[in-house]
């Protein structure tokens, strides 16, 4: 039992001693790893970060941590298995071996740069212009994935016209020929990633984003591309970021960005980074606290280690671009197959077999112990720190190797035709692979076309990426579609939205807008000092809609139509007209044929006690014509009411006018009777003569033509004619007859007025005669009614559109021609209805002044201008009070 103990007890002093050489292990990965060939390529990998933690003020030692990506490694394993089967194949360089001089390197610039140094000279001490090395010197090198990390070394090597490749993201100023003339850029060019990105928010109609993007000039690119690209789209941008591209010391600075992040109302935040940069991984530790946004990036984040969450990720449900590229298929077989007892100059490896599968390691060498199982793999690793399928910048190192591989074969085939007696005294210098790989054009493993000429690069096509962490580990990622530059406008995204799995919190597509949308039947209304997507939702005005969402601008009806109480649709008008069916039309032409037939019962009524001397007095001819009219008069209306055509809008001005002016000038002439009567005093005179003769009933047929001439001029000129009003009643158009020319139709009334003016005039002037014969009170009186209902027609007519104004003229009609009736008729038919012993000459004949006031005139010669004093005064008295 103490033995099983001791045992036991050793065992666990040698896993601590063991797991305490895992960070000498790591720092022994920093460095060069060689392996010969007949021509030898160098390659440049990062791999670690080595930062200064300051997480604690308090804390004054400094303390340096490190910190690998998985990611990073993947490059160094695509490097080695292109190597071998380039190796392997008999069509590609034969009789000719491939090796390589690996440095895994920091990820900072100083770091990268002794290191080529270091290559240059093939010696421990950094001796520039100085080489060492003289056998198998590399003929090519790899960088990046940095592009800044490629230019640095790219001006070096350009001095020595050494052939460089960057597998890392396509950069404008590499292919600058003047700085970089022997650097050759391996990936496809991404000036569309924007547009595609672009196009995703409006796919998913996201119009408010926040932008955080990496801190050069690749990143301020991208910002100029992708607004644009938002502004003429119009998506807003909540706010934007720059991140720092190298962080070597963590002061809490990414907290910063949290803050804004969340403060922030934009459910959606872009990420560009082109450097895997250490701000991005900082950012992440932090990110459990905003689970509930949509994270698009240009690439998946390699966070490795550094983030580990409990249960919740927030970068599940985040979207991705990824530059399509096909499946190496050997590639998964060649990982599955590494492992330390393989490539045990690995000290990576050694380190990953100890922390993932408890294999310990030894202290001198870092190399696995016999304790492991040789059977586990790579493909065993945790799914959410590593993926065997390459990466975009993988999958270049691949195609890079490849680009050599084939420009060697090219520059070998030549020398063997030019040299073909002393190839084996012939060299190749590194320079020359230069004129090849500008000229290098293959098809990759999967079947992709490849060329460095960067003059005739494609932009690339996209594969988007739904990342899948729920529950923490899973770590999956799903395609739900491809962004193709090359394809029609319309159909350049292809997304399944419905394979989407969207970030914790949201069971739908997520909403990203600073303001709602505004529904149909109201508009945007930007806000001063705000974005354009800020706004506030206006309803449409009067007559106008919006059927569609978020419209910058109402649209009006047309003319014919109106729009409904929504405000979201144009709706066809209803024809109205002033019909018989209407109301207003009843109540009309019922006053109409009421007032028709009173006035016919009092003409009936004059016409039956036509003998008595009130309807003798006072011109009993007139009194006719005047009844007569204005009986037409009161059908006139008629015309007004019912569906107007071309005939009866001429008649209802030209007929009424005319009715009128006759009514108006019998109406003069009776009291031009009245006032002859009583001036004509002395006979013989030329007065008597014109007052016998009966001249004044001329005055009807001379106004009638001064009318007629009015109306000729009118009707000759700008007639009345069948007109629509579309604006008096909502959803109605109103069939209404124009009056054509508005000048005309003032012109007729004006003449009417005057005509009631002069009427008055006379009848004012014999008020004050002898009260016998005196019928002027009341014309003076239906004279002034008439002329104020016209005066009060014109403002009220000015007031009122559509049918209201056609009932307001048939109301000006009827009530001036009652005035006229009333005014003038109504205290005789009282006196010969009602007081029949007031209707005689006996009534007269009794009353003693009655004598003395009359003229020297006989009553045979002027018994049509005789009144009664007693008999009119009790009739204004029944009358007026």
């Amino acid at each position: 039992m103490f033995s099983q103990v001791f045992i036991l007890w050793i065992l666990q002093i040698l896993r601590v001693l063991c797991n305490f050489n895992v960070d000498e292990c790591l720092l022994k990965a920093e460095g060069k790893r060689h392996s010969e060939g007949n021509v030898m390529i160098a390659a440049f990998v990062p791999f670690l970060n080595i930062f200064l933690n300051e997480m604690n003020d308090y804390i004054h030692k400094e303390k340096f941590d490190s910190e690998y990506s998985f990611k990073d490694y993947q490059y160094l394993l695509v490097f080695i298995f292109a190597i071998e089967e380039i190796n392997r194949n008999p069509h590609l360089l034969p009789n000719t071996s491939l090796g390589f001089e690996l440095y895994v390197v920091q990820r900072r610039e100083e770091n990268i740069m002794m290191q080529t140094l270091t290559w240059l000279t093939g010696m421990g001490i950094n001796i520039p212009n100085y080489s060492y090395q003289r056998k198998n010197k590399a003929v090519a090198v790899l960088t990046g994935a940095s592009w800044t990390t490629s230019a640095n070394i790219g001006r070096l090597l350009d001095l020595y016209k050494y052939p460089q490749l960057s597998f890392g993201p396509f950069h404008p100023n590499l292919s600058d020929r003047s700085q970089f003339s022997s650097l050759y850029q391996i990936a496809t060019k991404d000036t569309s990633l924007a547009f595609g990105i672009a196009s995703l928010m409006i796919h998913f109609n996201w119009t408010w984003v926040g932008l955080i993007l990496t801190d050069n000039s690749k990143g301020t690119q991208i910002l100029s591309d992708v607004r644009r690209e938002m502004d003429r789209n119009r998506v807003c941008v909540a706010f934007i970021k720059m991140m720092p591209e190298i962080l070597t010391s963590f002061h809490l600075r990414s907290g910063e960005t949290l803050k804004i992040i969340i403060k922030s109302t934009a459910k959606v935040v872009v990420v560009y980074d082109d450097t895997g940069s250490y701000y991005i991984k900082m950012l992440s530790l932090f990110m459990w606290l905003v689970t509930w946004k949509v994270w698009v990036m240009n690439s998946q984040w390699d966070i490795g280690i550094v983030a580990n969450y409990f249960l919740f990720d927030p970068l599940h449900g985040s979207l991705y671009f990824v530059q399509h590229h096909g499946k190496i298929h050997d590639f998964q077989k060649f990982v599955k197959n590494y492992n330390p007892s393989k490539y045990p100059e690995d000290h990576f490896l050694a380190v990953l077999w100890n922390t993932f599968f408890n294999c310990f390691i030894s202290v001198s060498d870092c190399k696995i112990l016999g304790n492991c199982q040789y059977n586990f793999s790579l493909e065993y690793l945790p799914v959410d720190l590593w993926l065997m399928e390459m990466t975009e910048e993988s999958y270049n190192v691949y195609n890079s190797m490849y680009a050599v591989a084939h420009s060697l074969h090219e520059m070998i085939l030549q020398q063997t035709q030019f040299y073909s007696h002393q190839i084996s005294e012939k060299k190749a210098y590194p320079w020359e692979l230069n004129h090849f790989l500008q000229n290098v054009n293959f098809k990759s493993g999967d079947g992709s076309q490849v060329t460095l000429n960067s003059q005739g690069k494609l932009d690339a096509e996209y594969d988007i990426f739904n990342f899948v962490n729920f529950p923490n580990g899973l770590r999956q990622k799903m395609k739900v579609g491809v962004f193709s530059p090359k394809a029609p406008q319309q159909h350049q995204l292809s997304l399944s939205d419905d394979m989407i799995q969207w970030a914790t919190g949201f069971t739908e597509i997520p909403h990203s807008l600073c303001s709602e949308s505004c529904v149909p039947g109201f508009r945007k209304s930007l806000q001063e000092g705000k974005a354009a997507c800020c706004y506030k939702c206006t309803p449409c005005a009067e007559n106008e809609v919006s059927n569609e969402t978020d419209v910058d601008n109402c649209v009006k009806c047309p003319e014919s139509h109106y729009a409904n109480r929504e405000k979201n649709h144009c709706l066809q008008k209803a024809e109205t007209f002033l019909g018989y069916e209407d109301p207003l039309g009843m109540v009309l032409t019922c006053m109409s044929l009421s007032l028709t037939v009173i006035t016919a019962g009092v003409l009936g009524v004059f016409v039956k006690y036509h003998n008595t001397p009130i309807v003798k007095a006072n011109n009993q001819a007139l009194t006719y014509i005047l009844l007569i009219i204005l009986t037409c008069c009161f059908v006139c209306p008629l015309l007004f009411i019912g569906y107007p055509n071309k005939v009866t809008c001429i008649l209802q001005q030209s007929i009424y006018g005319g009715l009128f002016t006759v009514a108006l000038s019998t109406v003069f002439a009776k009291t031009l009777t009245v006032v002859l009567a009583f001036k004509v005093t002395i006979p013989g005179r030329m007065m008597r003569w014109f007052m016998l003769s009966r001249a004044p009933n001329f005055i009807i047929p001379i106004c009638t033509l001064i009318h007629l001439v009015l109306c000729g001029i009118w009707l000759s000129t700008s007639p009345p004619f069948v007109d629509s009003d579309l604006h008096s009643e909502h959803g109605h158009i109103i069939i209404v007859c124009n009056k054509g020319s508005a000048i005309a139709f003032y012109c007729v009334l004006g003449y009417l007025c005057c005509l009631a003016l002069g009427s008055y005039t006379m009848a004012y002037f014999s008020m004050n005669l002898p009260d016998t014969f005196n019928e002027a009170r009341f014309l003076a009186f239906s004279m002034l009614v008439f002329f104020s209902v016209w005066v009060t027609f014109f403002p009220v007519y000015h007031s009122t559109k559509g049918k209201v104004m056609v009932a307001m003229e048939i109301f000006s009609i009827l009530a001036s021609s009652l005035g006229l009736l009333g005014c003038i008729f109504a205290p005789k038919c009282y006196i010969i209805l009602f007081r029949p012993d007031r209707n005689s000459l006996y009534c007269i004949r009794d009353k003693p002044h009655s004598k003395q006031q009359e003229p020297n005139i006989s009553f045979s010669d002027f018994s049509h201008v005789i009144s009664y004093n007693s008999c009119f005064t009790n009739i204004e008295t029944a009358f007026f009070f």
